[in-house]
């Protein structure tokens, strides 16, 4: 939009710092209880960031259809109204999340575990800094708003002015519309051309009997790709990956790979029966036996 007071550059900022918070405080939990930080527990701030991310969509969402609804003037109003639309969908997401990961830590592989650990951890305080520190920052985002105030500097700006250029008004006024002459904040808000789309093209369209049909036929080719690569899955997996940093399988299997790796695929000989090792005719025979083998 362009209104230097309508614009919510700092709220959605906020809605990042916000998921940083939570990585930051599960990381240093973890490393405070003592659990193993893996090479696997980088790729943890990516999905609490999607998560965060998305529950910050959900509150501003919400905040923006009670303000448009019913105009209430106070913001304690406001702020319960919000949360009672928001904040189910949020927790039911965290809910999940959490448990699927804490689920994993019954896993016997050590930095598997230490990755459910450390997301799982993260997921909970992304919930707790989205339904308190940004619910806050909302709140102070709609004073500034209403006091027709610049989202950068934060400083009052004047009403629209007839003789002054669109640029200006978009970066000192806060809208190009010239059809009124009262602050921004109280302008009647239309719908989103988001919104719009959504209502009256996106729903009518798939509400139609040939796209049901079609999605139905688009469905069904998905649903029988997913079951054939299902039946080309291949293992793949870096074993080093799977154990701690400090383990002694790592070095092993680096060391493995730098001076092994051209003699390809390894071969192990199992002895199942006792050997009378001390006896020099069978260590032979068992030497005998490796020569032939290589």
């Amino acid at each position: 939009r362009l209104s230097c007071v309508r614009n919510n550059v700092w709220l959605a900022c906020c809605g990042v710092v916000s998921a940083g918070l939570a990585v930051l405080s599960s990381f240093g939990l973890m490393l405070f209880c003592g659990v193993p930080f893996v090479v696997t527990v980088a790729n943890a701030p990516f999905l609490i960031l999607g998560v965060g991310v998305d529950d910050m969509f959900l509150m501003i969402a919400s905040w923006e259809q009670s303000s448009s609804k019913h105009k209430k003037s106070d913001v304690r109003a406001l702020l319960a109204e919000t949360y009672s639309e928001a904040a189910l969908s949020v927790t039911i997401t965290t809910l999940t999340d959490v448990l699927a990961f804490f689920i994993g830590t019954w896993t016997a592989f050590p930095s598997v575990r230490s990755f459910c650990l450390y997301t799982g951890t993260a997921f909970v305080f992304c919930y707790v800094y989205t339904m308190t520190f940004f619910g806050a920052v909302i709140v102070l985002n709609h004073k500034r708003e209403q006091g027709n105030r610049h989202w950068l500097t934060c400083m009052p700006v004047r009403v629209d002015e007839a003789d002054k250029s669109c640029l200006y008004s978009a970066c000192c006024v806060g809208s190009c519309s010239r059809q009124s002459s009262q602050p921004e904040t109280h302008q009647l808000e239309s719908k989103h051309p988001m919104s719009r789309f959504f209502e009256q093209y996106y729903g009518p369209f798939f509400t139609n009997t040939w796209t049901k049909l079609l999605v139905v036929l688009l469905y069904a080719a998905y649903l029988g790709g997913s079951v054939y690569g299902c039946t080309q899955i291949r293992e793949g997996i870096d074993l080093r990956n799977l154990a701690s940093d400090d383990s002694y399988v790592v070095p092993y299997y680096d060391d493995n790979e730098k001076y092994f790796s051209e003699y390809g695929p390894r071969v192990m000989v199992v002895v199942t029966e006792s050997v009378e090792y001390w006896n020099e005719s069978v260590r032979l025979g068992i030497a005998k036996c490796m020569q032939n083998l290589e």
